[in-house]
């Protein structure tokens, strides 16, 4: 039996779900769409196509295959979009917490189960209904756990927004050995470049202490500055509300020393090779446009340490 082991989100990969893009589905219809960047590119006529999604999301997986970490994927689930894995649950140490997700997107969670089956069954956490969380707002990071979130009064008018006050709590009464730091995001149902879908569309850590950042992606300035002073100025990497909208931040850790980043991110890609991060630079910026990017395609099960 296997062991659930993440504790932050850059040392070496050794097993990880990678979604999948085959019998994604129809394209969906505006009101049907969980995002304004996926909004955008419907109303543009450049929503994504399935072919070029899968060409995408194998070349991710054979990548990952290539360094030598254990790939596995969700059952097929028929005319269904299970490109972002992210979204169905996360580790924290050696636990496994399910995602109370959108409850259209819920038959995700019963495509992973075979391959979670594999795992220490009390290991596997389900949180109760009023927690609303996404594996996308959750990061460890050496004692504190990272988490975006959205408290105004107003959290229900958003779509965009899926980490609730109930998941702050409910995550550090779960995690006492951790210390739960919350950020709240910007939110916008309409407007792709002032929504940070999730903590990761605007915040990563990279490498041993490096970080990826958008200030504007924070709801109040003083939790962006509270990263930067954290990480130290020198040692972070900002972006601009275009490079956010193209999704830079949502780039995927092998290791410390190894980073999965997409092909069009140059100016980041030379900042990560500029502090001896190998940067393995592949196409995906079609899936990019249902905002969602390599983290968001990914679910690390186990890091080595």
């Amino acid at each position: 039996m296997k062991s659930f082991c993440v504790k932050d989100e850059t040392a070496p990969l050794k097993a990880v779900i990678v979604g999948r893009a085959t019998s994604n589905g129809p394209t969906p219809s505006i009101e049907e769409a969980y995002d304004p960047k996926s909004i955008e590119h419907l109303k543009a006529g450049t929503y994504p196509a399935e072919s070029d999604m899968i060409r995408e999301i194998e070349g991710l997986a054979e990548r990952l295959k290539s360094l030598g970490v254990e790939v596995y994927r969700p059952e097929l689930i028929e005319n269904y979009n299970q490109i972002f894995s992210r979204d169905i649950g996360f580790v924290v140490d050696d636990n496994f917490v399910y995602s109370n997700i959108l409850p259209d997107r819920e038959d995700e969670l019963g495509a992973v189960k075979p391959i979670l089956d594999l795992f220490n069954p009390t290991k596997i956490l389900s949180p109760p209904e009023e927690v609303h969380v996404e594996g996308g707002d959750v990061m460890p990071h050496k004692e504190f756990l990272f988490v975006g979130t959205y408290l105004q009064e107003d959290y229900r008018s958003y779509i965009t927004a899926r980490t609730n006050k109930a998941a702050v709590d409910w995550l550090g009464e779960t995690f006492p050995k951790r210390e739960v730091k919350a950020f709240e995001l910007k939110k916008s149902n309409t407007d792709p470049y002032t929504n940070a879908l999730h903590l990761d569309c605007c915040f990563q850590p990279v490498g041993e202490k490096y970080a990826v950042i958008h200030k504007d992606g924070f709801l109040h300035e003083q939790d962006a500055e509270w990263l930067i002073n954290y990480f130290e100025k020198e040692n972070v990497f900002e972006i601009s509300a275009e490079e956010m909208y193209a999704m830079n931040s949502n780039i995927f850790s092998v290791a410390p020393d190894l980073v999965i980043s997409d092909v069009r991110f140059n100016r980041l890609n030379h900042w990560l090779g500029d502090k001896g991060i190998r940067v393995e630079a592949i196409p995906y910026g079609e899936i990019a446009k249902q905002e969602g990017l390599l983290r968001c395609s990914t679910l690390p099960l186990i890091r080595h340490y």
